[in-house]
């Protein structure tokens, strides 16, 4: 359904998005991570026609962004990181433009714009002014206007930015709705998010893919060893450590926590070998009470730092698989595209944003 070759963009001496290569299958949701200036933003840009590319390629529904920008917009809702709202206009008012602006039939549009506001939940905002919403009642008319005219593809820029702990689980239960039907890249900066509700993840770093797999494969490709928590009570004079070190299979012991008898213990182990039998049997045997064994796993967070913050990360992407590939963020791009003059949500070009795919406020 999306699919990016080669996607490269410059300002000058500054490479935002150097070589990005993924694809996105239809009906599933992508998240797409990267630190600040990685070139995440300019990327979903380029995907909506918002901001043409330096040089290669970008699919969407089939149809090139760049040579058949009118049709790609048609199956595309965007909703940018600021949504493209008008505040002289009611929340009614503003989505019946908008429909009007996308091509929405006229028999449709009315049916359309109620749809959009029960799913995003603004119904009872309907007649008031946009400029006297709160920041979340902001988000979710943004995302109604992105989903307005039931678009194929969505690719969302931070969805949950400002909205209350009921409101980011509401909307996060209807992207997850909206998956199957739709196919969506989800950018966003908080990380659990995309583990609860993307299938894949693209990180990015400097502009260049560093990794695309979904979240438990890249965990077991960057973690290497299996890893244990074991705790264990017994008694302070007990070497808890060495029986468990002696258990085979085991490559290594630490100590995580200590409280009175209680001891917790991470412990490595050999790959595709199950040896939790063994350490219970170990520890039972000795006399002393397990309290608690468990599995450890590399947090997203932990997965996302360690991609981000080495050098080599294009490397590690690399050996993340054939699927290797990710994506950049554009809150540095943003800037540089700033002084470019091609930046911010009134700067878009009527060609850009006005003809089959959204308002002249960046509505995709």
């Amino acid at each position: 359904m999306i699919e990016v070759q080669n996607l490269t963009k410059r300002y000058g001496r500054v490479t935002a998005v150097d070589g990005v290569t993924f694809r996105v299958e239809k009906g599933e949701i992508l998240g797409f991570l990267g630190p600040n200036g990685a070139g995440k933003t300019t990327t979903m840009r380029i995907l909506t026609g918002y901001m043409p590319a330096t040089s290669g390629k970008a699919l969407v529904g089939g149809f090139d962004v760049f040579h058949q920008p009118l049709e790609a917009k048609r199956r595309t809702g965007y909703l940018p990181e600021t949504p493209p709202l008008y505040p002289e206009m009611t929340v009614r008012e503003y989505l019946l433009f908008v429909a009007r602006i996308k091509g929405v039939a006229s028999k449709a549009v009315r049916a359309q714009v109620d749809t959009s506001m029960e799913k995003a939940r603004i119904a009872d905002m309907a007649s008031r002014h946009c400029s006297k919403l709160s920041k979340g009642y902001r988000q979710r008319v943004g995302l109604a206007q992105a989903i307005l005219h039931n678009p194929d593809v969505l690719i969302l820029d931070e969805p949950t930015a400002g909205l209350d702990p009921k409101q980011i689980m509401e909307t996060r239960d209807l992207i997850k709705s909206l998956a199957g039907d739709h196919t969506i890249v989800l950018s966003t900066h908080i990380l659990p998010e995309v583990a609860q509700v993307c299938q894949r993840v693209v990180i990015i770093n400097k502009g260049k893919v560093v990794a695309i797999d979904t979240p438990d494969n890249l965990t077991g490709k960057l973690q290497g060893a299996q890893s244990l928590y074991v705790q264990v009570d017994a008694d302070s004079n007990a070497d808890v450590a060495a029986a468990l070190d002696a258990v085979p299979g085991v490559t290594g012991v630490r100590v995580a926590d200590q409280r009175n008898t209680t001891t917790g213990f991470e412990i490595e182990c050999q790959r595709e070998q199950d040896i939790r039998r063994d350490l219970a049997r170990a520890i039972v045997s000795n006399g002393w009470g397990l309290l608690e064994l468990r599995p450890l796993r590399m947090s997203l967070e932990e997965i996302f730092l360690q991609l981000t913050t080495q050098e080599t990360g294009a490397a590690a992407g690399g050996a993340s698989g054939s699927e290797a590939a990710t994506l950049a963020d554009g809150d540095g791009s943003d800037r540089a595209a700033a002084d470019d003059g091609t930046a911010g949500s009134r700067g878009a070009d009527n060609n850009g944003d006005q003809a089959g795919g959204g308002s002249t406020k960046e509505t995709a």
